[in-house]
């Protein structure tokens, strides 16, 4: 259920999202304090009412994803005598304090960070997934949460997905001067929610608030279930393919600095960045070939100095840049050139043999 409570008592009741995402519209009143009779017994989530941000709804939509929280109903109200008696509170309250279910980020001394080498002060979303993340990455990957499939998973989830969602809702600045990005940010979920919100010149009643709130809960819940269900259906598989490919690359190219993808359109970039990091393997890796199934051909990448950035470690060698087919294969002397990128960060090759030639000249060649 998700209610929207003032101090006069009166609210607005709509199912919970639960695991269907369907809702439907019931009215109802909330007895006073002392009229036990009519007191609902359900598990409650509260947060506050008013204008509502990307956090708390999708913190809501977490905890209704959990086993404990999956019927639970969806308070919303600042009412401190309301809000004191729910099983669970976020973003609202003054206080963060997990024994007590209690998941506030607003209160002054507060400095909780993910861990695990992230610095982002958490939001109430970032609370809730710190907590009660790996339970949902558990479930849907069928691994027990203890796992390292579930830990790599629930990492990347909050380093690709969730720590913008953190950044945002806290004022943080993704870049720090001239330093590379202080967290990635794949979506602007937060400015869509936001404008979610009833205009300001619109209906600013309370059921409108509700319904509004709703499909924020709606929209920030199908991109999270689609973001863990993208890292740990597709891109956790990937990294044993990349470790494969890095143990390989002297049989690519005696260097090292060359390595071959073993299947077509896997996500390579960050995985490489990470295990070059465990490794310790530096930056000697530049080119990544691998093959195009759709065009029948090949392509030679560049690796770049960090995932997300359009800098190379190396690029194709710049008399390539933006020419293409017999004009290309005349100026590199490799045949079967198709193009090169005009900014010199891929190009293609009708065989493996010629990408793994344009590689090794981009390897020595400015």
């Amino acid at each position: 259920m998700l209610r929207l409570a003032r101090p006069n008592r009166s609210a607005v009741v709509l199912s919970a999202l639960g695991r269907q995402y369907r809702s439907h519209v019931c009215v109802m009143t909330v007895s006073s304090p002392g009229n036990t009779k009519s007191k609902r017994k359900m598990v409650q989530i509260g947060t506050h009412d008013g204008t509502f941000h990307c956090d708390e709804a999708l913190g809501c939509f977490m905890l209704q994803k959990t086993e404990r929280f999956g019927d639970a109903e969806v308070v919303r109200s600042r009412d401190q005598d309301l809000l004191k008696d729910l099983d669970i509170v976020i973003d609202v309250g003054g206080v963060y304090d997990p024994k007590t279910e209690r998941y506030d980020h607003h209160q002054r001394g507060f400095t909780e960070v993910f861990g695990h080498g992230f610095v982002t002060k958490l939001s109430s979303a970032g609370l809730v997934y710190k907590h009660f993340g790996k339970e949902l990455v558990a479930a849907a990957t069928g691994h027990p949460a203890d796992s390292s499939i579930v830990e790599t998973t629930w990492l990347a989830v909050y380093k690709y997905f969730m720590e913008a969602v953190d950044g945002i809702d806290n004022g943080v600045n993704q870049y720090e001067s001239n330093k590379p990005a202080r967290y990635v940010n794949n979506t602007n979920l937060s400015s869509r929610v936001a404008n979610l919100n009833p205009p300001w010149n619109g209906d600013e009643s309370e059921q409108a608030s509700n319904a509004h709130f709703q499909k924020a809960m709606q929209l920030t819940g199908q991109e999270f279930m689609d973001a863990l269900q993208y890292y740990s259906k597709s891109w956790l598989p990937a990294r044993a393919l990349v470790q494969q490919a890095i143990e390989g690359r002297h049989g690519v190219d005696p260097s090292g600095s060359i390595i071959k993808l073993p299947v077509a359109g896997c996500p390579w970039k960050e995985h490489l960045a990470q295990l070059e990091e465990e490794q310790r393997l530096g930056d000697s890796i530049k080119f990544c070939l691998y093959e195009d199934t759709r065009a029948h051909a090949w392509r030679v990448q560049t690796v770049p100095v960090e995932p997300g950035s359009f800098q190379s470690r190396k690029t194709l060698p710049k008399a390539w840049m933006g020419i293409r087919d017999q004009e290309l294969d005349s100026i590199s002397g490799i045949p079967g050139c198709i193009f090169v990128h005009a900014s010199g960060f891929i190009g293609g090759n009708k065989t493996y043999e010629g990408t793994l030639e344009m590689a090794r000249q981009g390897l020595t060649r400015e």
